[in-house]
């Protein structure tokens, strides 16, 4: 089993040294499933130069990307320029009609709630209001036998908010979709996520390592022990392109490379992690890149029959889900 020491000693290689790592752990996926493998490819920076670095080794290899309908729509073009790219879009089993249907964001926070303070917070509270079983219910107000799963103090009081909260967003806008898309294909995943993002990644690796050969669904994560300097070097030496919602790659006095704009491009709307930003935070940055996405994800939201805030009136109504818990959405004027 990989140990931190080992990632720690990783991280600290050269990117000429993780170029070539990289390349060996594609090479021994790409081997062990006979060539019977994708890339999963979002068009951010992090998918570039993962795709790059396949394609350098097996040029025909398979690109997959979500159009989850929630990427900047600069984003979204971009992925257009690349070839042998698969389009997926979420879908959702219909019982009735025994058929997939499409399924967006808007039906997803209706049916299970909007994502904000963390997945595993808003699984929890999820779960509390949800459950029958009174002992889930007090282990998520007050933790099993180690202290651990329970709701934040701090975040206690949305137990009773009038909106519902939840963390399903990402499986039904891209695990479930993918998910069917490799059981129907056989191809097995090669991704690019990195331990540095998350615990719950760096935990993944000390598993794993970079090729998870023996998970119930295997995943190559090649690129899993660099640095976003790395991945802003790689593009550099290779003079990628990159979506312009990013804006310009420079370098800054202490030698760093910086994007002017865009530092990260996940979902648009996502709430995780917003509590927590420093101002501009993600939501006024919308309102000054993208005035008719903010004003679509800020505005609108009605209350349904029985009382529930919910997207509706030809929005989210992020705004009232935001101003219950803190967050300064208003666009900062200079």
């Amino acid at each position: 089993m990989p140990t931190a020491e080992q990632l720690k000693d990783l991280q600290s290689k050269t990117l000429k040294e993780k170029i070539q790592i990289s390349s060996a752990r594609i090479i021994e996926w790409y081997e062990r499933w006979n060539g019977q493998v994708y890339v999963s490819f979002s068009g951010g920076k992090d998918s570039v130069v993962l795709l790059h670095l396949v394609r350098r080794l097996y040029p025909d290899v398979l690109g997959v990307y979500m159009d989850t309908g929630l990427e900047y729509p600069e984003l979204r073009e971009f992925v257009k320029k690349f070839d042998n790219i698969k389009w997926l879009r979420p879908q959702k089993y219909d019982r009735k009609t025994r058929n997939y249907r499409r399924y967006t964001f808007t039906e997803v926070l209706k049916d299970y709630g909007y994502p904000i303070i963390s997945k595993e917070q808003a699984a929890f509270i999820s779960e509390y209001r949800n459950t029958k079983s009174e002992k889930l219910k007090d282990i998520r107000l007050n933790g099993n036998k180690y202290g651990m799963g329970k709701i934040s103090k701090k975040y206690r009081h949305l137990i009773d908010s009038d909106f519902l909260i939840g963390d399903k967003c990402c499986d039904y806008m891209k695990k479930l979709p993918v998910e069917r898309f490799e059981k129907e294909t056989g191809l097995k995943p090669i991704i690019g996520t990195m331990t540095y993002e998350s615990k719950q990644r760096e935990s993944n690796w000390k598993m794993y390592g970079c090729n998870a050969f023996n998970k119930k669904r295997p995943t190559s994560s090649p690129i899993s022990f660099w640095t976003e300097q790395d991945i802003l070097q790689y593009i550099k030496k290779y003079n990628l392109e990159y979506a312009p919602v990013y804006g310009d790659l420079v370098e800054l006095e202490d030698g760093t490379l910086h994007f002017t704009k865009c530092q990260r491009t996940g979902c648009v709307f996502c709430g995780f992690g917003c509590q927590i930003e420093d101002n501009p935070n993600r939501f006024q940055r919308l309102a000054e890149t993208h005035p008719k996405l903010y004003d679509y994800c800020i505005n609108g939201g009605q209350y349904n029959e029985d009382g529930v805030w919910q997207p509706g009136n030809g929005g989210l109504g992020m705004g009232h889900v935001l101003d219950y818990i803190g967050v300064d959405y208003k666009p900062i004027k200079e």
